[in-house]
């Protein structure tokens, strides 16, 4: 099966640790297989001896149950206590090196799988399916082996002891082995709908805790729950319907293996009467039969398991399966020693090619250390242009050049390195005030972190929170003001020192003090860099050498400020309307 053979590379370095697993498992069950032939020696051998004297019979009874002792109470702890921690310790290192894997692959994924994939779904696959998967390392690679082994050395035995009454322990085998494989052959299917529905209560819960603000502003807890019990309920129909065929596997298969011990102690019994076996044979072999079944019991335990298991690796391996948008040509090369010129070569850009192109034909030339401000409509293209510069998205059609360069040239990582955004809703984590700042430059030392908050104006107020840098701000910032938000933002960028700088709507929602100190800190950031900013207030943006309006996906005009207000065209127009506004 292909799954279980793609799972294999991630156990493949920790084979000799699954082998060393195995052989000491075996040597845990092999121990508990003496007891029976322990009855039948104490039995045939010591009470039931006609001509041994009772003090002989007691002194053979003691040596052979020191013997015993020895081995359950000194030897079988050790074993077992490494058996358990070898299995653990291998099957978290290989979870550990699966979600590595797909922490590093869901890194790589384009803005365009984020906009189509819930965040909650992802999650599920990461932590829940990847966690599933640890069975069939504890149970597929090891129980299963070890029942087996049990199996096989439980029946190695009742052969010696007596081959025909092994085979006619065995007579259930073939029904066994016949319901096995009729009800577990549905159940994969039934674990992968039961999963995904799991999934989508955790997709649901995670954007509605995040957004519970909106629910309680709007008071809609009541039609929130109501849509919560939908996917709720969806999920208990697919955990129901999957419980239902997982009980009739269990009913039936146990029924089978229920029916052995009756015929065994029925045959055994009648020939002990007639003379032909021997009372400590027939104990001994009621008590294999309990040990012969228990792991085939086991087993059907085990395939349930492995079902899910296998279900759960279909999802993550989907996920592995994603191709990237965006990713390094071969022979990239480092983008490195950037002046700063941008341009667009007939740039055109659809998210979608069905829902046909966001921009059309961009030609636009920025010149290094030049401050370009977009501007136009909500909807016009501004910000789907200045995502093209990070290859967040590349074009469709035409070439975007630095430094006379195509981008998709360049390493990715190496590229963004030298650009630095400043958005309207920047992203904090929640960890420390310092934490978020170094994100710029993990690196950077505590003075240089400091050096970027005083550039972003932002460290008196730092210095001011509860535990100054170490303060922790909560999950996305919450714990701090726009204002506050926004100049951390801005303090990371300092300590990045992009060549780079795009500003999209960067103080478009916050007070005028915030924006008075903001825009501050924004035209220091940014001195000698080629700059790009995306605007709606146009008052924020006279300043800028020239100005670009994007309108239905085209550049409709390019100027300085007095050039197109003298030109009176929609620049003219829009800059009037906001006037009147204010």
């Amino acid at each position: 099966m292909e799954t279980i053979k793609r799972y294999l590379h991630f156990v493949k370095p920790y084979k000799l640790q699954i082998f060393a697993t195995i052989i000491i498992g075996i040597l845990k069950f092999a121990i508990p297989l003496l007891i029976p032939v322990l009855i039948k020696y104490v039995i045939d051998d010591i009470v039931d001896h006609p001509t041994m004297a009772v003090d002989d019979k007691t002194t053979k009874l003691f040596i052979i149950m020191g013997v015993m002792l020895i081995l359950f109470v000194v030897i079988r702890p050790p074993v077992e206590y490494y058996r358990q921690y070898f299995a653990q310790w291998t099957s978290s290192k290989i979870l550990y090196d699966i979600r590595h894997r797909l922490f590093t692959h869901i890194q790589k994924l384009s803005f365009k799988f984020y906009a189509n994939n819930r965040a909650g779904e992802i999650i599920s696959r990461v932590i829940n399916d990847v966690e599933q998967t640890k069975d069939f390392v504890i149970t597929g690679l090891m129980n299963v082996w070890l029942d087996l082994a049990t199996v096989f050395i439980a029946i190695t035995i009742m052969l010696f002891l007596d081959v025909k009454l092994t085979l006619v322990s065995l007579l259930v085998f073939p029904l066994y082995m016949i319901s096995v494989r009729y009800f577990f052959g549905n159940l994969r299917k039934l674990t992968r709908k039961r999963s995904q529905a799991l999934a989508n209560v955790q997709s649901y819960l995670h954007e509605r805790v995040a957004g519970m603000s909106v629910i309680k502003s709007f008071a809609i807890e009541d039609h929130e729950q109501k849509h919560f019990d939908q996917h709720n309920s969806h999920f208990l129909n697919r955990a129901l319907t999957h419980t239902r065929w997982t009980a009739k596997a269990f009913a039936v298969v146990n029924t089978i293996t229920d029916i052995a011990p009756l015929i065994i102690i029925s045959y055994a019994g009648y020939h002990v009467i007639q003379g032909t076996l021997s009372l400590g044979t027939m104990v001994a072999f009621i008590a294999y039969i309990d040990r012969l079944y228990n792991p085939l019991r086991r087993l059907v335990n085990s395939a349930t398991t492995l079902t899910q298991s296998i279900a759960s690796m279909d999802r993550v391996f989907q996920l592995l399966d994603e191709k990237y948008d965006i990713d390094d040509a071969p022979g990239a090369i480092e983008c490195k020693n950037v002046e700063g010129r941008i341009t667009f070569e007939k740039v055109s850009f659809a998210y979608d090619e069905k829902d046909g192109p966001v921009l059309e034909n961009i030609e636009l030339d920025i010149a290094p250390g030049e401050t370009i401000a977009l501007v136009g409509m909500s909807g016009g293209g501004k910000s789907s242009l200045i995502s093209l510069i990070p290859r967040f998205y590349d074009v469709s059609e035409g070439r975007l050049l630095l430094d006379g360069t195509d981008i998709r040239s360049f390493k990715v990582r190496s590229l963004r390195d030298q650009i630095g955004m400043v958005l309207q809703d920047n992203v904090l984590f929640s960890e420390s005030v310092k934490d978020n700042i170094l994100l710029g430059r993990p690196d950077a030392t505590n003075e240089e972190v400091i050096a970027a908050a005083k550039a972003a104006h932002a460290h008196e107020f730092i210095l001011n929170l509860p535990e100054g840098y170490e303060t922790k701000v909560g999950e996305r910032g919450i714990k701090l003001s726009g204002g506050q938000k926004q100049r951390i933002a801005i303090a990371r960028i300092f300590l990045k020192n992009p060549s780079i700088l795009i500003l999209d709507e960067a103080t478009s929602a916050l007070d005028l003090e915030s924006e008075h100190l903001i825009q501050g800190a924004l035209e220091q950031l940014a001195y000698k860099r080629t700059t790009i900013i995306v605007a709606h207030r146009l008052s924020t943006i006279t300043h800028a050498d020239r100005i670009v309006l994007v309108d239905h996906g085209e550049i409709k005009e390019i100027g300085s400020h007095d050039e197109l207000m003298h030109r009176k065209g929609l620049y003219y127009d829009l800059f009037q309307v906001q006037q009147l506004d204010h």
